[in-house]
C-alpha cells in the first residue's frame, strides 16, 4: 500500500523574511528583496544588486562558537530547520530516531569559507589555515549539522543538483517516506553564494542581471528581463507519514503527492530550447501523483529572468499542458526573492504550502512589458485570489536537472 505524505513543519531564511510568516506576508504584499550588495566592495563588478538575506539574528540560534565554526550556508540552513522541527513539535526522545532522516540541497556550499581560507593560504600561509575549513565547506555538512541538532539518525544525505537541489532534495524525502523507508524527514536547502568570487563567477557568464533598478531586476517572463538576481537563504520542510502525523496528533499543513526528475543530457548551463526534458520531469509529477494535467491549478515557475530559462520554461508548459496551459495561472517568485540557486526550490515549496493554504496566488512583480514568447497566463506584479487544490512547482539546474513536485491542499482523511 502507497503511503501518503503530509506538510507538518516549515521553517525559512529568506531575503524577505527570516520566518516562514515573514517570507508569506511579504510574497503578499509584493515586498521586493533585492537591493545594493553589502557583503562586499562591488566598485570593480558590472553587477551591484543581490537579494540578501537582512536582520538576521543569528546568536539568538547559536554560540558564537557555532557562529565561527559554521559557514553562512549551514547556519541557514540549521535555522530553517530548527524553525520547522520547533513549528512540527518534534520531540527526538519520542520519535524512533532511526527513521527520522534529513535531506538539504546546496548548489554551491560553504563558498565564503573556501575564499576565507584561501586568502589566508596566501596572506598567512598553509599552518594558518582553519582547521575547520574543510567541513565548513563541504555540501553535505548542513545536512550533517542539522541531523545532529535534530538527532535525526535515519537516511541522510544532500543533493546537489544545481538550482534544481532544494526540489529534488524535497522530492526524494517525499519518495523515501512514500515507499516505506522513513516516516518524517527534513527536506531542504540552503546557498549563500552572495561573496566576491561567487558573483564574479556568474557575473563573467552573464548570467546576471547589470542594472541598477532593484525594483525592475528580477523580472521573469518579462521582455525586458536580461539576467538573474543573486539570492540567498534557506527553507526546510518537515514531511512525515500521514498515520504518523495523525497519531501524535500533529497540524498539518498540505500533502504532497508527486514528484518528477529529468536531464536534459544536452549542454553545461543552457537548457534544451524545445523545453522537452522539463517537460518531462513536470509529466512525470503529475502521473506520480496520479493525476490529469487539468488538475493543476497554479504553478510555481523555475522563472529566472533570464531570456532563455523563462522561453524555454514556457515550451515546457505548453508541451505538457498543451491547450490547457493558458487556463493554468503561473508565476515566479524569484522577482520578489532573487535566485537563491540550491535553496530557491525549498523556499518556492514553502510559499506553494502557503498559497494553497489560503488560497491565495502569488504575483510575478516588476512585470512591465509582456513577451509574446511567454504568453501564458502570468499573474502579473498582484496577487490573485482562487481556489487551489494542487500546485506545482519546477526548478530547472545547471547541467540539465530538471526537477517538479505537486503539492495538495490539505483537507482531511
Amino acid at each position: 500500500m502507497t503511503r501518503r505524505v503530509v506538510i507538518t513543519g516549515m521553517g525559512a531564511v529568506s531575503p524577505i523574511g527570516n520566518t516562514v510568516s515573514e517570507l508569506w506576508d511579504s510574497i503578499q504584499a509584493g515586498k521586493c528583496g533585492i537591493d545594493f550588495i553589502t557583503a562586499f566592495d562591488t566598485t570593480e563588478y558590472k553587477t551591484k544588486l543581490a537579494a540578501e538575506v537582512k536582520g538576521l539574528d543569528m546568536e539568538s540560534y547559536f554560540s558564537a562558537r557555532e557562529l565561527k565554526f559554521n559557514d553562512r550556508f549551514t547556519a541557514f540552513a540549521r535555522i530553517a530547520a530548527k524553525q520547522a522541527i520547533t513549528d512540527a513539535v518534534l520531540d527526538p526522545l519520542t520519535l524512533d530516531k532511526r527513521r527520522y532522516g534529513v535531506i538539504i540541497g546546496s548548489g554551491i556550499g560553504g563558498l565564503q569559507s573556501l575564499e576565507n581560507a584561501n586568502n589566508s593560504l596566501k596572506e598567512r600561509g598553509p599552518s594558518r589555515i582553519s582547521p575547520f575549513f574543510i567541513p565548513m565547506t563541504l555540501i553535505n555538512l548542513a545536512a550533517g549539522q542539522v541531523a545532529i541538532d535534530a538527532q535525526a539518525q535515519g537516511h541522510c544525505s544532500a543533493i546537489v543538483t544545481a538550482c534544481a537541489a532544494g526540489t529534488n532534495a524535497i522530492g526524494e524525502a517525499f519518495h523515501k517516506i512514500r515507499d516505506g523507508y522513513q516516516d518524517i524527514m527534513l527536506a531542504g536547502g540552503s546557498e549563500a553564494a552572495i561573496t566576491p568570487l561567487g558573483i564574479a563567477g556568474f557575473m563573467v557568464m552573464r548570467a546576471l542581471h547589470e542594472g541598477q533598478d532593484p525594483l525592475h531586476a528580477s523580472i521573469p517572463f518579462d521582455a525586458n528581463r536580461s539576467g538573474f538576481v543573486m539570492g540567498e537563504g534557506a527553507a526546510v520542510l518537515v514531511l512525515e507519514e500521514l498515520e504518523h502525523a495523525m497519531a501524535r496528533k500533529a497540524r498539518i499543513y498540505g500533502e504532497m503527492v508527486g514528484y518528477g526528475t529529468s536531464c536534459d543530457a544536452n549542454h553545461i548551463t543552457a537548457p534544451l530550447e524545445d523545453g522537452s526534458m522539463g517537460a518531462y520531469a513536470m509529466s512525470l509529477a503529475i502521473e506520480d501523483a496520479k493525476l490529469k494535467v487539468s488538475d493543476i491549478d497554479y504553478i510555481n515557475a523555475h522563472g529566472t529572468s533570464t531570456p532563455l530559462n523563462d522561453k524555454t520554461e514556457t515550451l515546457a508548459v505548453k508541451n505538457v499542458f498543451k491547450e490547457h496551459a493558458y487556463q493554468i495561472p503561473i508565476s515566479s517568485t524569484k522577482s520578489s526573492t532573487g535566485h537563491l540557486l540550491g535553496a530557491s526550490g525549498a523556499v518556492e515549496a514553502v510559499i506553494c504550502v502557503k498559497a494553497l493554504q489560503d488560497g491565495i496566488i502569488p504575483a510575478t512583480i516588476g512585470h512591465v512589458t509582456s513577451d509574446p514568447l511567454c504568453d501564458l497566463d502570468i499573474v502579473a506584479n498582484t496577487p490573485r485570489n482562487a481556489d487551489l487544490k494542487y500546485v506545482m512547482s519546477n526548478s530547472l539546474g545547471f547541467g540539465g536537472h530538471n526537477a517538479s513536485i505537486v503539492l495538495k491542499r490539505w483537507e482531511g482523511q
